[in-house]
């Protein structure tokens, strides 16, 4: 069966195997997730589980109510009344995250069941998918890796430029995809095949070999690799 869960990164570290060697992880804190929603090809197009992580500490408004708060005096004021009624449907406890996994098949799930860390086990090759730290905008030597000029007489302020960017009358514009400077980082980036090296159930711990993307406190999905 198709595997995955939702996730926050805690950090980096080392952890030794049986021979000594060390072996650098990464750790995430791995669900509890619970299935919120099932989707399938006849009513959605497509099979999907949607899994939530996260509580949420439900916040209520306090003070005068309008006509339409009276209505909705009991819904909490730190989430939207459609997520309000999306968790209520199914009578589940609100997630800060919903995320969607894909499945070939989902007949193994059913809405309200929840997912930890023990769904995979040491040793399984997983994609991990976060979105990498924002390092707002960036010349073309640290965006793309350009080479610069010589930092010598005569070089002028120009040593870290792109140079030229196109011919002037033909074609007389830019073309698409040029790289040039702009935003660096800040968007979602999967690190495959990556290997789960250690396992803590009992505190929802996930130990996997190099580095995941994002910060730490990153959201951070973990799914079966598709190369493995």
């Amino acid at each position: 069966m198709q595997k995955g869960i939702i996730g926050k990164k805690l950090g980096m570290t080392q952890i030794f195997d049986e021979k000594g060697n060390v072996i650098p992880v990464t750790v995430i804190e791995a669900g509890p997730c619970v299935v919120a929603q099932k989707k399938t090809v006849e009513t959605d197009g497509y099979n999907a589980i949607q899994l939530g992580f996260g509580d949420i500490k439900l916040k209520y408004k306090k003070g005068a109510k309008s006509d339409r708060s009276e209505k909705f005096q009991d819904k909490p004021s730190n989430i939207t009344l459609a997520a309000a009624g999306h968790f209520a449907k199914n009578d589940l406890a609100p997630k800060k995250y919903l995320r969607e996994f894909r499945f070939d098949s989902i007949d193994a799930l059913n809405v309200g069941d929840v997912i930890k860390a023990d769904t995979f086990a040491t040793g399984d090759k997983v994609d991990v998918v976060g979105t990498s730290k924002g390092k707002g905008w960036a010349g073309v030597i640290k965006r793309w890796n350009f080479g610069r000029l010589k930092e010598s007489h005569g070089t002028g302020p120009v040593h870290r430029h792109g140079g030229s960017i196109g011919a002037c009358s033909d074609p007389s514009r830019v073309f698409k995809g040029k790289k040039m400077s702009g935003h660096l980082g800040n968007e979602r980036v999967t690190v495959q095949n990556l290997t789960v090296v250690k396992i803590d159930v009992e505190n929802n711990l996930i130990a996997i070999k190099g580095a995941v993307p994002g910060p730490k406190g990153g959201v951070v999905l973990i799914s079966d690799s598709v190369k493995a």
